[in-house]
């Protein structure tokens, strides 16, 4: 397990001294990236070969939303590996040691020589250290979207600043994107996203909201191809 220790700074809450959703994605994603740093044979052979790992889905229960100044603690566990896919637990804690937010995300393994799937040979699976899977409500990995006729929203163009260092729009971004997009007053207490294609530099990204039953769904398509489907519930 990997831990990350932050504080709920200013720049990371709302015009209220809440956590943004947003910013909890942040922290969540950064642990997640950096609990490679707690399993070196695995980090080193991703080094040495080229591959790297690429988020497919994330789901993000809201248990409480920090304010501005708390003491914050994110930790990363893998609980569970197969044949392509990996599967962690990302949890925010309080100072008391309460959850705030929950999530529960799938990785899968990348070589970036062919950009295609890659599995873990048995030498470097048996190095990793597994935790026990929480306690959580684990949702469907795939997102049913309403059969209703979609508002098109003003497209978005991918700028430098979303890019990181896999040299494609960072995962949080979509959140961001998303969260421009919903109602100001929804406050989401569950959130999934499935990943689906990256976009790169100048993409050009046209958000299509569908809105039902005290739900919306936002998909990101980067002209035909769908680079990301979110449910806020």
């Amino acid at each position: 397990m990997f831990f990350i220790h932050e504080i709920c700074t200013p720049t990371r809450v709302d015009e209220n001294k809440n956590l943004k959703l947003f910013s909890a994605f942040q922290m969540i994603n950064d642990c997640c990236d950096m609990w490679f740093d707690s399993e070196p044979v695995l980090k080193n052979y991703f080094l040495e070969k080229n591959k790297t790992q690429m988020a497919t889905f994330r789901q993000v229960d809201v248990i409480r939303v920090p304010k501005m100044g708390e003491k914050l603690t994110i930790s990363t566990s893998l609980y569970r590996c197969e044949k392509y896919f990996g599967f962690r637990n990302d949890i925010i804690r309080d100072e008391q040691g309460n959850p705030c937010y929950l999530s529960n995300s799938m990785g899968v393994g990348i070589d970036l020589n062919t950009n295609k799937l890659d599995t873990l040979p048995p030498e470097i699976l048996q190095t990793l250290t597994f935790d026990k899977m929480y306690d959580m409500e684990y949702k469907n990995r795939k997102i049913r979207l309403p059969k209703i006729e979609p508002t098109e929203m003003p497209t978005v163009k991918v700028k430098r600043n979303d890019i990181d260092y896999n040299h494609h729009m960072n995962n949080c971004q979509y959140i961001r994107i998303a969260l421009e997009i919903i109602p100001k007053d929804f406050s989401p207490k569950s959130v999934r996203v499935e990943y689906k294609t990256p976009v790169k530099l100048d993409d050009v990204l046209t958000p299509l909201l569908y809105s039902i039953d005290g739900v919306c769904y936002v998909v990101l398509k980067c002209g035909e191809t769908t680079a990301a489907i979110m449910e806020f519930v």
